[in-house]
């Protein structure tokens, strides 16, 4: 219990318990709280339940981590507020106009942009370890034709784990990662090479399942060109020799790339941590967070923009639109953040890059659209009293779109850049002196209570049950209805005729 004065200003946070009249003095350090201190904070049940386990101290209830702070981070830094986002503290404008992509991967990763000579050792190795092992060309050609490139991608890199038995802690043992944190240099080496390895290799495992859609073989890396460049070159070239993409088109993707490297720990770098925390090789890592980023509600979210502005159409249907989605019929996508509150300083530097690609593709068709709907969001008091503007989807998929890559490409396309903000994060959290803790948010349970188990021959429907209390009907094909009526034996010699497919 502590003494509180209400006279002398401090850097803590003093809570009452009214359940027990106790007071306790919480520390605040960054603006921040630490919530195992709630830990502290203790009552005998009264009104509780069992489940609740109020003795054991308060927890605290963020659902979707709205405001839960997980790590402390020196690589990226955003004000939602204002709409800054700095990579270890350089503008992301600054970077977009004066760096390229590897550079910026470095001053991620590493924390400083590169010297000279630091930088020419960096190209060359990421540049050297682009080629990917033959047996997992493979691998993509036992794919469906018309797999999406992004399950594609996510399979590639946990298969690449696979090939590389000396980076898995789970063969070469627990600290084969967290002994760097100490210094120990072979860890160390280990570890950035696997980052070497992943950011190579990146552009072509990305540009193998673009291949495999197009029915096309697959490219060898093409040395001498940048890393987009060389990107380009995996994806398009069909024959003949000094391939050279286009550099308006090369220089924007190289662009599109520093600006999606990286955004702070949002959910695909949240997922990279939590599977990360559990010692995992950091190919299994990144794979999990493609998984993450393949949702359309983060990395997907460009692919359904353009196919919202291809369903409005024409500029004339935007006001239609837009009242179906302020009577909540319809869901706009490309506007608004989880953590921009004004505009997204992403967008504002896509707007630019935009009108570069479009002098050269020819002006995207969907872009009048696209801009009378971004102007009557600006005008829309539903819109600004809810912080909607337009966010790095929205303008992104239109650059996509005009440099021709198909729809379903473009998590992709946002996939390989993010590998490196990944991998930042994941050498951060190696490289904690405090060593890595597993991740194991609590729950609070509102279940039922302790209830016996009831026999078979006396359970009863549950009253009231709803569509959710049982599994839904499922439908099956005309070859399952076929089989069905046949006739055949189980292993154990029992009728069966039930096979589902």
């Amino acid at each position: 219990m502590a003494v509180v004065s209400k006279q002398t200003p401090r850097q803590s946070l003093t809570v009452v318990d009214n359940r027990t009249n106790k007071v306790y003095e919480i520390p605040i350090k960054n603006n921040s709280i630490l919530a195992t201190d709630f830990k502290k904070i203790k009552a005998e049940p009264g009104s509780d339940r069992k489940e609740d386990e109020t003795e054991q101290g308060l927890r605290l209830y963020d659902p979707a981590y709205m405001n839960t702070a997980v790590v402390q981070s020196k690589i990226t830094y955003i004000n939602g507020q204002e709409g800054i986002l700095r990579y270890r503290g350089y503008p992301i404008e600054q970077l977009v106009k004066k760096s390229n992509f590897l550079e910026t991967a470095f001053l991620l990763i590493y924390g400083e942009l590169p010297t000279t000579s630091q930088y020419e050792t960096w190209q060359n190795e990421v540049m050297h370890h682009n080629y990917i092992h033959s047996d997992i060309e493979g691998m993509f050609k036992s794919f469906r034709y018309d797999s999406h490139p992004m399950s594609m991608l996510t399979s590639a890199f946990a298969t690449m784990g696979a090939f590389a038995p000396e980076a898995n802690p789970s063969l070469a043992g627990q600290k084969l990662y967290t002994n760097a944190a100490s210094g120990d240099i072979a860890s160390l080496q280990i570890l950035d090479k696997q980052i070497l390895r992943i950011i190579g290799k990146a552009p072509t495992l990305a540009a193998a399942s673009y291949r495999m859609r197009q029915g096309r073989p697959f490219n060898r890396p093409a040395h001498g060109l940048s890393y987009t460049g060389n990107f380009l070159y995996l994806l398009d070239r069909l024959s003949g020799t000094e391939y050279r993409p286009h550099p308006v088109l090369e220089k924007a993707l190289d662009a599109l790339f520093i600006i999606h490297a990286d955004h702070e720990v949002n959910c695909s770098t949240a997922t990279v941590l939590q599977v990360g925390s559990s010692l995992v090789d950091p190919f299994s890592v990144v794979a999990a967070g493609c998984a993450a980023l393949y949702g359309p509600s983060h990395g997907g979210a460009s692919e359904s923009a353009i196919r919202m502005l291809m369903e409005i159409g024409s500029p004339e249907n935007v006001p239609a639109f837009m009242q179906k989605v302020e009577r909540r019929e319809r869901v706009l996508v490309g506007f608004g953040h989880r953590v921009y509150k004004n505009v997204d300083p992403r967008s504002t530097a896509i707007r630019a890059l935009a009108e570069e690609v479009f002098s050269v593709t020819g002006r995207n068709k969907l872009l009048d659209t696209a801009l009378t709907l971004a102007e009557y969001a600006r005008k829309s008091e539903f819109m600004r009293s809810r912080n909607l503007y337009p966010n790095v989807d929205f303008y992104s998929g239109l650059i996509y779109q005009a440099m021709g890559f198909p729809l379903d490409f473009y998590p992709v396309l946002f996939a390989v850049p993010r590998c490196v903000g990944w991998l930042a994060h994941w050498r951060q959290m190696m490289l904690n002196p405090s060593g890595v803790k597993i991740w194991r948010p609590r729950q609070i349970y509102v279940g039922e209570g302790e209830r016996d188990y009831i026999e078979a021959a006396n359970r009863k429907e549950k009253p009231n049950a709803t569509v959710f209390d049982a599994p839904s009907a499922i439908p099956h094909g005309g070859d399952s209805k076929r089989n069905a009526m046949a006739t055949s034996k189980d292993e154990t010699g029992k009728a069966w005729g039930k096979a589902k497919l």
